[in-house]
């Protein structure tokens, strides 16, 4: 079990210690879909649900979510966040919509949780704001795409 960062000698859970991590500029981006009926993309992208507009709403509550990750996730550093940006686009192959987040901090820790975070909170949004619509969306795929800093330095899902 040492080889776990999050799990000490006895294998109990516990924050990574970072004081002694180098600081450098940390970067995530990840990725995530809602797949929907035709109808319910049409109605968001016309903007004509009851709850307004969900994309506008879900980008802020993604940036929200980022900024508020550590409280979320026990084992997170509060990070100060540089920033945090949210796509959401529509996709007609899905149906539905596609949410992309990008977290940046300058810090000892990675920000990946913060960009998954985002997307993950943003698209519960979307569904909330839709679901009087819509009970059967899924939410699916999300994943961290790409991240960079610190001593693993970039990595990029293939």
């Amino acid at each position: 079990m040492s080889d776990l960062t999050h799990v000490d000698r006895s294998g109990q859970a516990r924050m990574v210690d970072v004081t002694g991590k180098a600081v450098t500029e940390r970067y995530a981006r990840a990725t995530g879909v809602i797949r929907m009926k035709p109808e319910t993309l049409a109605a968001i992208q016309r903007n004509s649900l009851a709850k307004g507009d969900v994309i506008t709403v879900a980008k802020v509550a993604g940036v929200l979510a980022a900024k508020r990750t550590s409280e979320l996730i026990p084992l997170c550093h509060p990070l100060p966040l540089t920033d945090v940006q949210v796509t959401i686009t529509p996709d007609e192959a899905l149906p539905g919509l596609r949410s992309e987040a990008e977290a940046r901090t300058t810090g000892q820790t990675g920000v990946e949780m913060e960009a998954i975070t985002a997307v993950a909170v943003s698209l519960i949004t979307v569904y909330d704001m839709a679901k009087a619509v819509d009970k059967e969306m899924q939410i699916s795929d999300i994943c961290l795409l790409e991240k960079t800093g610190g001593r693993s330095g970039h990595w990029q899902r293939r």
